[in-house]
């Protein structure tokens, strides 16, 4: 997907800047406006996170309707929801946070699952970052209760996994 934004917008670095913004958030593009879900976004919000002006959102939104491979894109793009990851230490869920060798590797969100379920670890949620947005892209799992440290060389042995942290 990303690739082909950049095909359109590559020649514009500060537009390319603002429909990352877009990507990153989920936030959609409908008639020359920006949404999350159902709530507008005013373009100077959206220009403060990117960095830019005003305009270069109005220019980009522009771009964005008038070509139909983007609009097409951005016109489903709906926000993922609400994420425990920041909250779960306070709420008293586990996290474990795995880096992969090469994202595109298939099985190790299912390995990991595995891991967890025969540890009697339900699991909340599963955050996945795209590894076309993210420079280091990460599989996040957060589950019913703390994740016991011994679970971490268990991790480390499915294929394709770098690095593992459980907070």
């Amino acid at each position: 997907m990303w690739n082909n934004i950049k095909k359109y917008l590559e020649g514009y670095p500060e537009r390319l800047k603002v429909a990352r913004v877009l990507v990153e958030n989920g936030l959609s593009v409908r008639n020359g406006k920006v949404y999350l879900n159902e709530i507008e976004v005013p373009p100077v919000r959206i220009a403060r996170v990117a960095g830019v002006d005003r305009r270069t959102v109005n220019e980009t939104l522009k771009a964005i309707k008038a070509n139909c491979e983007l609009r097409q894109i951005f016109e489903e793009i709906r926000s993922a929801g609400h994420s425990l990851r920041e909250i779960a230490k306070h709420v008293n869920l586990g996290v474990v946070e795995i880096t992969p060798v090469d994202a595109r590797m298939p099985g190790i969100l299912a390995n990991s699952a595995m891991i967890l379920a025969n540890n009697n670890l339900s699991i909340r949620q599963a955050i996945v970052d795209d590894p076309e947005l993210s420079p280091e892209p990460k599989l996040t799992l957060i589950v019913e209760k703390k994740i016991p440290g011994e679970l971490i060389p268990e991790f480390l042995k499915i294929n394709g996994v770098a690095k593992v942290s459980i907070y």
